[in-house]
């Protein structure tokens, strides 16, 4: 490769000898990641964390420019010997890829030793669903004559109506919402925006929490007053639920409702684009609600789908 490598604004600290080290270019994509592509903080957390693995297992004084197929081979392999699992190492490999297509662009490598790496083969994994009659009872499950019971109905209700992830739950705003026109605004991965409708007993539930709830938890817990942004205020304190909050809730009342096993928040958005699909929606229009930018992400829902529609053949058909 001729002529130095390109330098990062954020790395020229850590040269060593005119080369800049593998943990320095990592600081510089994860950088790219955050300002050019918008990523989360959780995100951005688990790429930091499958690239690291890459200096551990190299040393620290690692040249990107040293780093060959069997390099990230022989990672791969030492995953297999820690249990590590084919998918978790398909994602660590996912993120190296990205890394050195990264150093591709910035001349940093002259090729990128990933490509002569395969994929670990991962098992299709199904998504898990909870029944209709499961939600129902998870729905049903919060005490609404207090405060925190509407406050939690209507997060539950609007997050099985509207297929959010856990994250856009929590973040959305109160401008987000549009009582009127039954609509919500989800800002998803990479800071993309979606319009998704909302039904009507979740507008009921939600219409009694910002009237009735929110004025006084605003009032008692927030320092930011009546100018608090925040959509769901936490009854603790300031500012919105957390992600952990949530799913410590929902886990509650999956106790209560007698739900075995206990479901996770995401299972909610897997039963809405499940359900959605039972019912007879279209595949692309469930790819719009859920927010995903790929059609195959969508469509492994269908073969939950198509499992209850096998089951209703064997039920009741003759020859079955």
């Amino acid at each position: 490769m001729s002529g130095p490598p390109k330098l990062h604004p954020r790395i020229p600290n850590v040269l060593r000898s005119g080369v800049v080290l593998l943990s320095g270019w990592i600081d510089a994509y994860l950088d790219h990641l955050r300002v050019e592509r918008a990523l989360a903080g959780n995100t951005l957390e688990a790429y930091a964390r499958d690239l690291n693995a890459l200096v551990a297992h190299l040393g620290e004084d690692t040249d990107p420019r040293s780093v060959g197929a069997e390099a990230i081979a022989s990672m791969m392999v030492k995953n297999v010997e820690r249990g590590f699992g084919a998918r978790s190492s398909a994602r660590q490999l996912s993120a190296l890829r990205g890394l050195f297509r990264f150093l591709v662009r910035e001349r940093a490598v002259a090729e990128d030793p990933t490509a002569l790496v395969d994929r670990p083969r991962l098992r299709r994994r199904l998504p898990r669903v909870m029944s209709f009659a499961e939600v129902e009872r998870l729905l049903a499950a919060p005490d609404t004559t207090t405060d925190r019971g509407v406050l939690h109905a209507a997060m539950l209700h609007l997050m099985y109506a509207s297929g959010l992830r856990v994250s856009e739950l929590c973040a959305l705003r109160l401008a987000d919402l549009d009582l009127q026109r039954g609509l919500v605004r989800a800002r998803g991965k990479g800071g993309k925006q979606r319009l998704v409708p909302v039904g009507e007993v979740a507008l009921e539930h939600a219409t009694r929490y910002l009237n009735e709830v929110r004025p006084r938890q605003v009032a008692n817990g927030s320092a930011r007053g009546a100018a608090d942004p925040t959509l769901f205020v936490s009854p603790r304190g300031p500012g919105s639920f957390t992600r952990e909050g949530f799913w410590r809730m929902v886990r509650r009342y999956a106790v209560v409702a007698g739900i075995v096993p206990l479901p996770s928040p995401h299972k909610l958005r897997h039963s809405f684009a499940t359900h959605l699909l039972r019912g007879g929606a279209d595949l692309r229009a469930v790819q719009a609600l859920l927010g995903h930018a790929d059609l195959g992400t969508t469509e492994i829902y269908t073969h939950v789908a198509q499992d209850h529609v096998c089951a209703a053949h064997a039920k009741s058909h003759p020859r079955a």
